[in-house]
């Protein structure tokens, strides 16, 4: 029985010993756990303690004074920050490239005048919150200060402001005409002209901000041109140019022509900003110019006469007589409108052909020696006859020349101081001077015109006035003439006028009353 109790208690001390085991290792665990908490937090709260110690002369991170980043600093490394400062500037060459150029703390003076207001803002950190970033931003009477007339000096010794380095900036503008190509749009130069009040300007807000870099371009302190490719008053003159020497405008006169293109019309042409002009002399130079070259009103001709004779008609206002006033303003019209195209002039006059001869192959030709007409349609003579035409000894004679019909009219009075005389057909062509029927008369033809003429008319058979009324119209060429030795012989018999009754008076003077057209019209060959 004793050895079974024995037993007994052999067993009970095996198992508390093994219990007393666990319970060791237990707590080694919680010693060493204990441990991996406590260690790290002391490390933290040593670190955090260090924090406290060191920002309790500086400035908290994320702390802006008077535009200057000043965290982890202490007030000796920002005064020393301020002795060391220096601003670059970058600059534009002429050529487009950049240089750089420094201006240094030193040489404008710059300095705190007082830290106190710095001290303030550090001793009123809570130091405590070190590890928090602060995002405080104050504004100072300790704002750094510096000599601003040795800054001024210092800005005027910057290679931007030398004579020699300076580039002026240029407008875009339109370049002058090229035959063959036209105009061309030039683009602006930038130059590198410094603005100084600009410049000025930005610099002081860099050292004031304590910038380390300014870069004028980026700054925009550059003078800029006024006029840039893209301006649309320059692109709408450029576009009106262009059209411009597109215009092609012809004349015709006749087989003839005159081209007026751009080449000619560049040269008239005036640009003053975005206004586009035409020298108006210029185009009445050119106007006068077809006028002297084309015009044949008051220009001597050679006429052959239906006797085979040829005679020179230098006196008359038959002819092409350009309106050139009109002409050049409607012109400048069409090319202000950039108009291409055919024109005819504006004419005051216009005659039958713009070929040699002028007048064309209808015509009424006046033989004044002969006292003999013809009348010609499309170069055939339809009718020839005697007439009486003005008393020469009383200074009446009809005026040689060519002229044009100024108009006909049926059933017309002729009046004179002492007269009134009806007509049935009359057709005036120098002033007051025509063709009409003459029913009082008798004889036609001879030597009657020298003592018992008219005073200016030409007078005819009644039947003859007839025939050349329905032939000709307005503008018909007369032309009369002198031609000696055609005199004809005389009548047998010449039934003798009243007195007073030629109505052909309408005429007195002829030699004092023909208007000349040209002198009218201001204008000379």
């Amino acid at each position: 029985m004793k050895k079974q109790s024995g037993k007994i208690k052999a067993d009970g001390k095996r198992k508390e010993g093994a219990k007393g085991k666990k319970r060791g290792r237990g707590k080694k665990y919680i010693l060493i756990l204990s441990a991996g908490i406590i260690v790290p937090v002391l490390c933290l709260f040593v670190i955090y303690l260090a924090g406290v110690s060191y920002y309790r002369n500086r400035f908290l991170n994320g702390t802006v004074i008077d535009h200057v980043d000043v965290s982890g600093m202490t007030i000796p490394e920002l005064e020393e920050q301020i002795q060391n400062y220096a601003l670059r500037v970058i600059e534009r060459q002429a050529d487009g490239t950049t240089l750089e150029e420094e201006i240094r703390g030193s040489e404008i003076g710059i300095s705190y005048g007082s830290t106190e207001p710095l001290q303030v803002i550090l001793q009123a950190q809570n130091t405590y919150l070190w590890f928090l970033k602060q995002d405080a931003s104050y504004e100072t009477e300790a704002f750094p200060f510096y000599d601003e007339a040795a800054l001024l000096e210092r800005i005027g010794a910057l290679r931007g402001f030398q004579k020699e380095f300076i580039k002026e900036s240029a407008d875009a503008y339109i370049a002058d005409y090229v035959e063959g190509s036209g105009f061309e749009l030039v683009a602006e130069s930038q130059g590198n002209r410094l603005n100084r009040d600009k410049t000025v300007e930005v610099l002081k807000a860099a050292v004031d901000g304590m910038e380390e870099q300014v870069d004028f371009d980026q700054a925009g302190c550059y003078e800029e041109p006024e006029i840039t490719l893209e301006d649309a008053k320059l692109q709408e003159t450029y576009a009106k140019l262009q059209n411009y020497v597109n215009v092609v405008i012809t004349y015709t006169f006749g087989m003839e022509k005159e081209v007026l293109d751009g080449d000619t019309i560049v040269s008239w042409i005036g640009v003053d900003g975005d206004k586009v002009t035409f020298d108006r002399t210029l185009a009445e130079g050119y106007v006068a110019s077809l006028r002297k070259k084309y015009d044949t009103i008051f220009r001597p001709r050679k006429f052959l006469t239906s006797y085979g004779e040829e005679v020179t008609i230098d006196l008359g206002d038959y002819g092409w007589w350009m309106n050139t006033e009109q002409e050049t303003e409607e012109l400048i019209g069409m090319l202000e409108r950039g108009e291409s195209g055919e024109r005819v002039p504006v004419y005051r006059q216009k005659a039958a052909s713009y070929e040699t001869p002028d007048y064309g192959d209808s015509y009424v030709e006046i033989n004044l020696t002969a006292q003999h007409l013809f009348l010609y349609q499309n170069g055939v003579c339809v009718l020839e006859s005697d007439f009486v035409s003005g008393n020469p000894s009383k200074g009446n004679g009809t005026p040689t020349g060519i002229y044009g019909i100024t108009y006909k009219e049926r059933n017309a009075t002729l009046k004179g101081e002492n007269y009134r005389t009806p007509v049935s057909y009359w057709m005036p062509f120098n002033n007051n001077v025509g063709m009409h029927d003459a029913t009082w008369r008798s004889e036609f033809g001879g030597n009657i015109y020298q003592t018992n003429g008219s005073h200016g008319c030409i007078n005819l058979p009644y039947s003859i006035a007839e025939q050349i009324y329905h032939c000709v119209e307005k503008d018909t060429p007369v032309i009369c003439y002198q031609l000696p030795g055609t005199e004809q012989a005389p009548p047998a018999e010449e039934t003798v006028e009243p007195q007073g009754a030629e109505p052909g008076a309408e005429m007195e003077t002829p030699d004092s009353t023909m208007a000349d057209p040209a002198a009218e019209a201001g204008e000379t060959e």
